[in-house]
């Protein structure tokens, strides 16, 4: 299967979240709920878009910190499929999470900071948590800034090699995907390159397209990426 496409929506309101959506949808796999949209809309965002397309997978970006079972609570109870945490959040933070994850059906994802401790990475998948979030650091830079490199690449590889579905976002532009030939990434995220570009749709496609060259497949890695039309 190929790597999955996720949409940042970090959107500082719905109505402009749901009018990219409604361009999109049919090309990407995952609607990310970004921490912006989540902190001016709050669930009610993530209500009204889990309710408009039942068959993506959702992820709640919400980087849970503390208060991690009734903030995972909350997410997974409005539809969420996937919630974020923080690697910085305390092991008894981290438990909580799992708790009401497992209870939902729903997945875990732990956003790495600066560096990586790998006991504690072992910690974590000892947990069961599959999922984690790999920032590149430089993604503060604009887009289309420094380019992935070699150190990047490995560090992905590393935490695959651990066990680990990786997500990777930092930036990433179609035109870096050849970069990513043969690493195991689980998801790319795109955010400013879909949403603020002058054609979403097509900036969306050329994603899709880049995706498909370098591991193979056809079409979604959902069943039908048709389904759902309208909703």
């Amino acid at each position: 299967m190929r790597p999955e496409l996720q949409l940042a929506l970090d959107n500082p309101d719905l109505l402009s979240a749901l009018s990219t959506l409604a361009l999109v949808h049919r090309e990407i796999d995952v609607i990310e709920v970004g921490t912006p949209l989540a902190l001016a809309e709050g669930v009610h965002a993530l209500r009204i878009i889990r309710a408009s397309y039942p068959e993506h997978t959702i992820l709640a970006d919400v980087r849970i910190v503390k208060a991690g079972g009734i903030i995972a609570g909350l997410m997974f109870d409005a539809g969420a499929d996937r919630v974020s945490v923080l690697a910085e959040a305390s092991p008894e933070t981290l438990k909580s999470v799992i708790r009401e994850a497992r209870k939902a059906g729903g997945e875990v994802q732990i956003e790495l900071g600066e560096s990586l401790d790998t006991a504690q990475a072992r910690r974590w998948r000892n947990q069961g948590v599959r999922q984690l979030i790999f920032h590149r650091s430089r993604e503060v830079e604009p887009l289309g800034g420094a380019a992935w490199g070699e150190d990047d690449l490995e560090r992905v590889r590393e935490l695959t090699e651990l066990g680990f579905e990786v997500t990777v976002t930092g930036g990433i532009t179609p035109e870096e995907l050849p970069l990513f030939r043969g690493v195991p990434v689980f998801a790319f995220i795109a955010g400013r390159g879909i949403r603020e570009a002058p054609d979403p749709l097509a900036a969306a496609r050329k994603f899709r397209e880049g995706i498909q060259s370098i591991r193979g497949g056809s079409g979604s890695s959902r069943e039908n990426p048709a389904e759902g039309e309208g909703r």
